[in-house]
C-alpha cells in the first residue's frame, strides 16, 4: 500500500520482511513493537515534512493495508490484551466494525518525544481507515514512554486476535459492513 501525498510518501507491506524506516526513531521504536505483538513481518518506508503528518498518514496506510489484507476473509472481529511494562499498565480492546477511538492515556504532552497528540492522531487515522473501534485505557504509570508503549505493545495483541482468521463474531443486527 503507497500513500504519497505533498506532504509525505509511505509504502506499507504486511508480512515482508524488510524493516522499519520512517525517519522517526520513536515511531520506528512504536511499530516494531506493534509488529512483533501482531507476529507480522513488515516493511515500512516513509518520508515526510512534518512530524504530524507522518502519523496520521502512517496510520491511514496502514489502516488500509489491513483492510486489504483481510479483504473476504472471515475474521475473529474482536481482540483485547492487558499490557503491564515496569510501572504502566495498559488495556487495548478492538472490534473491525466501525470507526471509533477512546484514548484515555494520562502522560505529559511530550516526554522523550512520546507526544500523546501524535500517538491520538496515529490511532484515530488507523481506526477510521480500518473501520475499528479501538479503545486504549491506561490503568497504571507516570512513565511516558513506558505508557505509550505498552499501548503499541497491546494494540498489537489485540490486532493479532481481531484480525485472525476464524468464525466471524457477525451483530446481532445481522450485517455491520
Amino acid at each position: 500500500m503507497r500513500r504519497k501525498t505533498k506532504e509525505t510518501d509511505i509504502i506499507v507491506e504486511i508480512s515482508v520482511e524488510g524493516g522499519i524506516e520512517t525517519g522517526d526513531k520513536i515511531l520506528d521504536h512504536l511499530l516494531t513493537a506493534l509488529f512483533f505483538y501482531m507476529r507480522e513481518k513488515v516493511n515500512i518506508k516513509a518520508s515526510y515534512d512534518l512530524r504530524h503528518h507522518l502519523w496520521e498518514d502512517l496510520g491511514i496506510t496502514l489502516g488500509e493495508e489491513l483492510r486489504e489484507k483481510i479483504k473476504g476473509k472471515k475474521i475473529a472481529r474482536f481482540g483485547n490484551a492487558i499490557m503491564p511494562m515496569d510501572d504502566a499498565l495498559v488495556l487495548v480492546a478492538v472490534d473491525i466494525s466501525r470507526p471509533y477511538l477512546n484514548l484515555e492515556l494520562d502522560i505529559k504532552e511530550s516526554e522523550e518525544g512520546f507526544e500523546l497528540t501524535l500517538v491520538r492522531e496515529f490511532l484515530w487515522a488507523l481506526a477510521r481507515t480500518l473501520n475499528a473501534t479501538i479503545h486504549v485505557k491506561q490503568l497504571a504509570g507516570v512513565n511516558a514512554h513506558h505508557i505509550i508503549e505498552a499501548a503499541f505493545k497491546c494494540l498489537g495483541v489485540a490486532l493479532r486476535q481481531a484480525l485472525s482468521e476464524g468464525e466471524r463474531l457477525e451483530s446481532t443486527k445481522g450485517v455491520l459492513w
